[in-house]
């Protein structure tokens, strides 16, 4: 059993949706969250370059004594997940793509799976591996959907401009009835908070948000470990951000689904 801090890691606010699942399923714990917001977005970088980011920032979370890193951010999951394993091998590192592969998988009935994420994610194809190595005969369309970051970044969640957006977006996977996917993946972690609109654009399609997934593949690995937290004293968030505090603050809120004190949030240099 340990009160040490979980370290949750992003390119920026995005990954607050995951933390918030974190906090859901694991009340106890506590967490310490670093947004690279300096840096973002990480999805339209090379693979190289997200992979030195994402060394660097769970280096600094390393060094406020984490016990366990949650990678929130499809991106870094897919660019750099293997290198961060081999930087820390005594460290529990998890990524958020094979656990929301994992929900697509148990949630399609034709195998048709359309993947939404950001064109890092996509070019790198972890996702369609991911579901294919469950899956052998999925056919999953990858669909790089970038704009919705910035969209959620800024809060627009709702609107003309976020439908208008949606339908182009997915046009494509609903051209043709009979073979549209069933299943519709939010492959970053910036999505969420736009999930009622695209839900709107998408009709049928059952959407599936790997946050919940991870979270219960994280508490799962700090059983296994022994690594949780039973401490009814336990549950206190710090949030780390390499730039824009005040803003963080501000659109913070949209994606963990609480008010931000600013007296939680510490910026720092990487």
């Amino acid at each position: 059993m340990s009160t040490l801090p979980i370290g949750v890691f992003d390119s920026g606010i995005g990954g607050l949706t995951v933390l918030k699942a974190l906090m859901a399923r694991l009340p106890a714990e506590n967490f310490v969250y670093l947004g690279d917001t300096a840096r973002l977005p990480y999805g339209t970088k090379t693979a190289g370059t997200v992979e030195r980011y994402a060394l660097q920032a769970v280096d600094e979370l390393t060094r406020r004594g984490v016990k366990a890193v949650v990678i929130a951010c499809n991106t870094a999951s897919a660019a750099a997940l293997p290198a961060l394993e081999a930087a820390h091998p005594d460290l529990p590192v998890i990524g958020v793509i094979e656990p929301g592969a994992q929900a697509a998988v148990a949630a399609t009935n034709s195998g048709r799976i359309a993947v939404l994420a950001t064109e890092g994610t996509v070019r790198g194809g972890a996702y369609q591996r991911e579901i294919l190595k469950r899956l052998p005969g999925a056919r999953v369309t990858a669909v790089p959907a970038t704009l919705f970051v910035a969209l959620a970044e800024e809060g627009w969640i709702h609107g003309e401009v976020v439908t208008a957006t949606a339908r182009r977006y997915l046009a494509p996977l609903l051209e043709h009835a009979e073979t549209a996917p069933d299943v519709l993946v939010l492959g970053c972690t910036h999505f969420p908070p736009l999930a009622g609109v695209i839900q709107q654009v998408a009709g049928p399609m059952r959407i599936v948000d790997s946050a919940v997934t991870t979270a219960d593949a994280l508490a799962q690995l700090l059983s296994v470990r022994g690594l949780a937290t039973a401490a009814a004293d336990s549950g206190a968030v710090h949030c780390l951000v390499t730039d824009g505090e005040e803003r963080f603050v501000r659109v913070g809120p949209v994606f963990l689904g609480r008010a931000i004190a600013p007296a939680e949030v510490e910026r720092v240099d990487l």
